[in-house]
């Protein structure tokens, strides 16, 4: 990746989003949008040829979607970091995004600088979630325990995942599930930014999960956070 400049691909099949995507971008000195697409397997065609750094990647789209097309390149040798574009209220799809590699969310509704702002996390592999967004998901994702036994079920094997932290790791698992970017949790945490990232890293590689929502929805199952 440019060290100034983040390559953007968007795909959505509405080209008014996608004009409305990329005239957005295009007004932000260190983005650059390389191309876009309509469909999944124009995405991953194009990604292999443009290489961009993070992929604006809709879920419903014709002919091919976005959730298959995500996975393929979150496989891919040079994986690009893909943003999912969702409405929340309408996508039912959006933890088989999070399963298959996505590593943040932008609203459809979102203001222009929060979808610059998603953009730049996304490209720093420090995804923007909001306490706002990460509550919604936590509450879409766990509100089918419904029994207390299955509740009792999941608590019981997420705290047992857990044990493979440190008490700092899961400091920083507390953090980052409130919502918490990189940088407000090395300032609430009192460490460098950079100490943090790596934490977050460790985390994710010891609970074999693939992005920070996954991480948010496991401390939940535990009992770390409401």
């Amino acid at each position: 990746m440019s060290e100034t400049t983040t390559r953007v691909l968007i795909v959505d099949d509405e080209w008014m989003v996608r004009s409305m995507l990329s005239t957005i971008m295009a007004s932000a000195p260190d983005i650059e949008v390389v191309g876009e697409a309509s469909d999944g397997n124009t995405a991953v065609s194009m990604a292999a040829a443009l290489e961009p750094d993070v992929v604006l990647m809709d879920i419903r789209m014709p002919r091919s979607d976005g959730l298959t097309a995500t996975e393929r390149l979150t496989r891919s040798p040079r994986s690009p970091r893909v943003v999912v574009l969702t409405t929340f209220d309408l996508d039912e799809y959006v933890q088989t995004a999070l399963r298959h590699g996505a590593v943040g969310f932008l609203l459809k509704d979102a203001t222009a600088d929060e979808m610059i702002a998603a953009v730049r996390s996304a490209a720093r592999g420090d995804a923007m979630l909001s306490p706002k967004v990460t509550r919604r998901l936590i509450r879409r994702f766990t509100e089918d325990d419904d029994s207390s036994a299955e509740r009792q079920r999941r608590r019981a094997e997420a705290r047992g995942r857990l044990d493979a932290l440190t008490e700092k790791e899961r400091e920083v698992l507390t953090a980052l599930s409130g919502g918490l970017s990189n940088t407000d949790i090395a300032a609430a945490l009192r460490m460098s930014e950079a100490t943090a990232k790596t934490h977050i890293s460790r985390i994710l590689s010891k609970l074999s999960l693939t992005n920070r929502v996954q991480a948010a929805i496991l401390a939940h199952h535990a009992g770390l956070v409401d």
